[in-house]
């Protein structure tokens, strides 16, 4: 009787753990903001400064800065939109959460490009004690923000502000050893992060919301769902993705040659995605109808599976083929896939962040596998060597195990740093919310009281009504 009696109370304190802590972010997360913001402040006084062609001590005529600012400017701009934009407002598709997930997705981008300024600059461009930040620099820190709202997909409505910003500063330090082991070390391409980036933030994402798993959500949760208009709204994200996603995949590619080729390719990748998925959208509905979170997501699976490939010469075919494949195997994961790991594996993935980036990464990874083994004197000419530097001293196959290494790498460090996350968010002392205040963006947010703001609509259209009768 006492071994039920203390079982029952056991059970009675994990249940009020989430509840027993508060959800007021007042103090807390003022607290952790501030002290991460004048780190980095102090950081940055001691390492960062400008690149040449932004300090005025230097003549400019001394450097090619301004040609390169002009030309790698408007892909920049193009990128910060996918971050800013595409992103946030991908993720308003939920009825009741469109202030976090906007709101929450400036947040997170805003505090991962300054951290990830830091972590790349040590690794990559720390020379004489400092690190000087230029137009790529910028690109690069967009792209390390990239990965942590991808991860931020998978935990949407069920996180508090105070985890997201752990979890930022945890996922972008594993992120920048990452990408340094496998563009750095392994010397693997990948210049539009199919690996490094979209399979990485998937798998970090995917595994910290696995050990973040909510018994009481499993049957579902009344606000975990769309209405028309946020539909709609999350259409907006989708458009600006794709409509930019070459510029994403280009804008590192240091050869003009290779930058041209992957625009083309993944112009041409994301176009055929579109239609596999309308097709197959269309061809797994009983009743022949389109599912608008297949059109939202997996129409952008060509662009992610396009990245590591982009610059190679793998022809418009080719890239068509790619995101062909990609866009069927997304659309099948969203149908059939999403719903039997959330039932079997108990892996909840709110927006879908497997399907759009975890298989296509995995698909993007292995075109550049067969990209890499294609690559000759034959096909590329005098090309070669600036497309792949590193053939110099190795051959097209033992450049495909490099490749071949650089994915696995990405996938392991994921799960690793994802599970250390995953358990250090664990902790109920973030303010995280209870079973029945997630997705709504009340716990955190002034909303306005849209209930009665409907009344008095109803109210004074009444009113109209009243003054003006119809003769």
């Amino acid at each position: 009787a006492q071994a039920v009696y203390l079982r029952k109370f056991i059970e009675t304190i994990k249940c009020a753990m989430p509840t027993s802590y508060s959800t007021n972010m007042r103090s807390k997360f003022p607290i952790l903001a501030i002290t991460l913001e004048l780190l980095i402040i102090i950081l940055y006084g001691i390492f960062v400064t400008y690149d040449d062609g932004a300090d005025s001590r230097i003549p400019l005529k001394k450097t090619n800065a301004t040609e390169e600012l002009y030309k790698i400017y408007p892909s920049f701009q193009d990128v910060h939109v996918m971050i800013f934009v595409g992103f946030g407002f991908l993720m308003t598709f939920l009825k009741k959460y469109g202030f976090s997930s906007v709101g929450l997705n400036l947040l997170i981008a805003a505090f991962g490009l300054q951290w990830g300024t830091l972590m790349q600059g040590w690794l990559h461009n720390y020379k004489d004690g400092q690190i000087k930040v230029n137009i790529f620099t910028l690109i690069n820190a967009d792209f390390s923000a990239a990965a942590v709202l991808i991860s931020f997909g998978a935990v949407l409505g069920k996180t508090s502000p105070v985890q997201l910003l752990i979890m930022t500063l945890l996922e972008i330090t594993i992120f920048a050893f990452n990408e340094y082991l496998v563009t750095g070390i392994l010397l693997a391409k990948d210049v539009g992060a199919s690996m490094t980036i979209h399979a990485f933030g998937a798998y970090f994402g995917l595994v910290v919301a696995r050990v973040l798993h909510r018994p009481g959500l499993q049957d579902g949760h009344e606000n975990e769902g769309s209405v028309y208009h946020s539909d709609l709204f999350a259409m907006i994200g989708t458009v600006f993705l794709w409509m930019f996603w070459p510029s994403f995949n280009s804008a590192i590619v240091e050869s003009p040659d290779g930058q041209y080729r992957a625009i083309i390719n993944t112009y041409y990748s994301l176009a055929a995605c579109v239609l596999a998925v309308y097709a197959l959208s269309c061809l797994l509905d009983k009743n022949g109808k389109l599912d608008m979170v297949h059109i939202q997501n997996a129409t952008l699976a060509g662009g992610v599976a396009a990245g590591t490939s982009a610059d190679m010469m793998i022809f418009p075919y080719g890239s068509l083929l790619i995101g062909f494949i990609a866009g069927i195997v997304s659309t099948i994961g969203f149908k059939y896939l999403s719903p039997l790991l959330a039932s079997k594996a108990k892996l909840h993935d709110t927006c879908g962040v497997h399907n759009l980036h975890g298989l296509p990464g995995i698909i993007g990874g292995l075109a550049g596998i067969v990209g890499a083994v294609m690559a000759s004197k034959t096909l590329y000419g005098d090309g070669l060597y600036s497309t792949f530097p590193e053939m110099d001293k190795r051959t097209a196959l033992v450049q495909a195990g490099y490749q071949a290494a650089g994915l696995g790498t990405s996938l392991a460090l994921a799960i690793i740093g994802g599970l250390i996350t995953g358990f250090i968010l664990r902790i109920p002392v973030w303010g995280q919310p209870p079973d029945q205040n997630c997705f709504d963006d009340q716990i955190y947010w002034e909303v306005p009281d849209s209930e009665n703001e409907h009344n008095e609509l109803l109210s004074s259209e009444h009113g109209k009504h009243q003054s003006n009768p119809v003769a």
